[in-house]
């Protein structure tokens, strides 16, 4: 602690002393420490809040010049957070990283009615539909905000959705009277996360506010993008090897087969393409006598069986993991054709 702080810890009385004491210890137990704003939140609310984030989180509130005394007093950079201690705040400490916080804070935001003189959040909208108010002075009242109100069947309708306020206006007292009536609750209640201090980093809210499930694809898609890149390149990772070496299995298979190479895992594939072949020459001989028995009847293999040269082992640089999958299916063995082998017997 600094000289100028060890003097003005002097001048304080020992309740704020204390207080300053408990509010760096609070601070130095969790790895995420921010600062909320608490404005406008009813006790009762506040006390609520408190309450669910118990085992997540734990809300500090006192004073702002004992909070700022104590992020001074802690340093290593929380100091920063003086910047947002302002108005009606808290702080708040958790173990959770900062964007787990900002979403946890987020999501226990509720809806509460907006009172005459607040600032509009967003855009206040009347929705077309009933009211389910009878017929009355309430019609000329909607109207004189702005909404597109009329009486029809017996009752008070709406026939638009009117915006009655746009975002940034304050909202008057007729105005809240209206949405008072209506049920119409327009703005959210919750603890919002002006700032928050991390592993030496401070993140503010746009920092923090993102879409996690476009950031999941994000990643996924990435990922994706460099594992084909990985393979594509020959670059081996503990990822990668397994599909390389597939990939490279299914090249070499193709290489002996075009090479006509005697190897014992290529030989049935041999056989299967020269009767392939044969088949193709019989079928185009028109006098049948000039064959060996065992052929005159034979008629051409299908054409997915008629020559090992059309299998496709070559890797797709769009996606490794098809290019895997037509590896193995290009080791798989061919049955031995009983019927090829008797023709080829009776050729040689």
């Amino acid at each position: 602690m600094s000289a100028e702080s060890e003097r003005k810890t002097e001048t304080i009385p020992q309740w704020k002393r204390e207080e300053v004491d408990a509010i760096v210890e609070m601070i130095e137990s969790y790895e995420s420490v921010g600062v909320v704003n608490i404005a406008g939140i009813p006790s009762r609310q506040l006390q609520d809040m408190r309450r669910d984030l118990h085992g997540t989180a734990e809300l500090r509130v006192s004073r702002n010049t004992l909070l700022r005394r104590a992020l001074d007093e802690v340093d290593d950079g929380l100091e920063q957070l003086n910047e947002f201690v302002t108005g009606q705040v808290g702080l708040i400490g958790t173990n959770s990283n900062p964007f787990s916080l900002f979403q946890e804070l987020e999501a226990s935001k509720t809806p509460a009615p907006i009172g005459a003189g607040e600032v509009a959040p967003n855009d206040i909208v009347v929705p077309e539909g009933d009211t389910g108010v009878d017929p009355g002075p309430f019609v000329g009242e909607l109207q004189s905000i702005g909404a597109d109100a009329r009486i029809q069947e017996g009752s008070i309708q709406v026939l638009s959705d009117s915006t009655v306020l746009e975002a940034g206006g304050e909202v008057s007292q007729d105005l809240a009277n209206v949405l008072n009536e209506l049920g119409i609750e327009p703005k959210e209640v919750g603890l919002d996360l002006r700032g928050v201090f991390a592993d030496g980093v401070l993140f503010e809210p746009e920092e923090l506010e993102l879409d996690v499930d476009e950031y999941a694809s994000d990643i996924r898609a990435a990922a994706g993008q460099a594992f084909n890149l990985s393979v594509n390149a020959g670059f081996p990772t503990a990822q990668t090897v397994p599909t390389m070496l597939q990939a490279a299995r299914g090249d070499a298979k193709s290489l002996a087969l075009h090479a006509a190479i005697e190897d014992p895992e290529v030989v049935p594939d041999l056989v299967s393409k020269a009767d392939a072949q044969v088949r193709a020459l019989a079928a185009q001989i028109d006098d049948t006598e000039a064959l060996p028995e065992e052929l005159q009847d034979v008629e051409a293999a299908p054409a997915a069986e008629e020559s090992a040269d059309d299998q496709d082992d070559t890797a797709s640089e769009d996606d490794a993991s098809d290019e895997a999958e037509e590896a193995d299916a290009d080791d798989e063995d061919d049955d031995d054709d009983e019927d090829a082998g008797d023709a080829l017997g009776a050729m040689f």
